[in-house]
């Protein structure tokens, strides 16, 4: 293999064991700090903190990954994360969690722009972004298959506490392979960017569109995090259970990755079709119109559309020197998705249901979405025109 190709490799592999290792916690930590006697209202506010400090290091890790570049990026906040696992496994109360996880959200932050800004120099031209984005979907979906498996079974055997220990010691290793490993692809930039280079990405029309996209998509999956666990608290239904509609989720996103053709189709035809069949998935869940396993599966295969799309539509729409703030921006959106889902999902469930909510959202967004494309269209058609006469 080429040293280029032993590089992404390794990218894959920390990617892939990151996602793994901190997915364990899916169906683990809603009971957990349901132990503690936190109210479905407080562990909404405790996974909404977490999604704030969360959008907070995105928005200031973007420039800095374009300055100083992405593997220090990716290494340090593993070690920083690893010891704030172990220390979930100390707390006493839900007063802690809502410490350690709001910090350990902030730590994360910064491992998705630079991993995606780095993986995003192993390509030369969209359709080979489409499918490193596509195997690293691919990678991370089974990781979420086998992951929520995996901790469910952990908590049964061993308990919250031990489960929290193996999830922050498993993380330090991945800390150490990554600083082995994983190297800068690209020169670390030293130029200063312009304003005019920075505000490109926020007034694109087809990058504003694609970051609303993100927002409804992160927070429909944001309600659903919070509500298939939650059916351990009501319906005492086993962690076991509770894993296994995740991991059946995560089966429906691999089956649609796998599809490597559909990366030939323009991207935000693929995010408005990955949405809208989200929505519709989540009417089918409000008005129990099938299984909620039937519902799972298919809500996955649409979220597979999703996030490739994502990833292609910010490098095809920014320029290379500012990738690592668009890719912030973009997890700072995902993570303004996360945290509205949570907080709204706490306070209204008990009267109404977040799928209605999220339903609701998820359409608003598609048709603005769709406006907005349409009316760029319609400009750029004007522009050629008006240039050839």
């Amino acid at each position: 293999m080429t040293e280029s190709t032993v590089d992404k490799f390794n990218i894959f592999v920390v990617m892939f064991l990151i996602t793994l290792v901190i997915r364990l916690q899916m169906p683990v930590f809603t009971p957990y700090a349901a132990s503690f006697d936190a109210s479905s209202m407080l562990i909404g506010i405790i996974l909404g903190v977490t999604s704030l400090t969360n959008l907070t290091g995105n928005l200031i890790a973007g420039p800095l990954v374009d300055r100083f570049g992405k593997k220090r990026f990716i290494t340090f906040p593993l070690f920083i994360a690893g010891g704030l696992f172990i220390a979930h496994g100390l707390a006493s109360n839900a007063g802690d969690l809502l410490i350690l996880h709001a910090l350990n959200g902030f730590a994360l932050a910064f491992l998705i722009p630079a991993a995606f800004t780095l993986l995003s120099g192993y390509a030369n031209n969209s359709r080979q972004q489409g499918k490193n984005m596509a195997i690293n979907g691919m990678l991370s979906t089974l990781a979420g298959i086998i992951a929520p498996l995996i901790g469910g079974k952990m908590v049964v055997m061993f308990g919250y506490v031990n489960t929290y220990f193996f999830i922050g010691a498993a993380i330090i290793v991945i800390g150490f392979y990554s600083l082995r490993f994983i190297k800068d692809r690209q020169m670390v930039a030293v130029k200063t960017f312009t304003e005019d280079s920075k505000s490109r990405v926020l007034t694109t029309p087809n990058l504003l569109a694609a970051y609303l996209i993100g927002f409804a998509v992160m927070y429909i999956h944001g309600v659903l995090i919070f509500e298939i666990p939650y059916l351990t608290v009501e319906k005492e239904v086993s962690t076991i259970q509770t894993g296994q509609l995740f991991s059946l989720m995560s089966i429906g996103t691999f089956i649609t990755l796998s599809l490597f053709f559909i990366n030939q189709f323009d991207p935000f035809k693929r995010l408005m079709c990955g949405l809208f069949g989200m929505s519709l998935c989540l009417f089918g869940l409000f008005s129990t119109l099938l299984p909620l396993p039937y519902l799972i599966f298919m809500m996955g295969m649409f979220f597979g559309l999703v996030m490739p799309a994502m990833a292609t539509s910010i490098t095809e729409n920014a320029a290379k020197e500012v990738h690592g703030r668009a890719f912030g921006y973009m997890s700072a959106v995902f993570s303004v998705g996360i945290i509205l889902s949570s907080s709204v999902t706490g306070i209204v469930r008990d009267f109404m249901s977040p799928y209605f909510i999220a339903f609701l959202i998820g359409m608003i967004v598609f048709t603005v979405s769709g406006y907005m494309r349409l009316n760029s269209s319609q400009m750029i058609s004007r522009l050629i025109g008006s240039n050839s006469k």
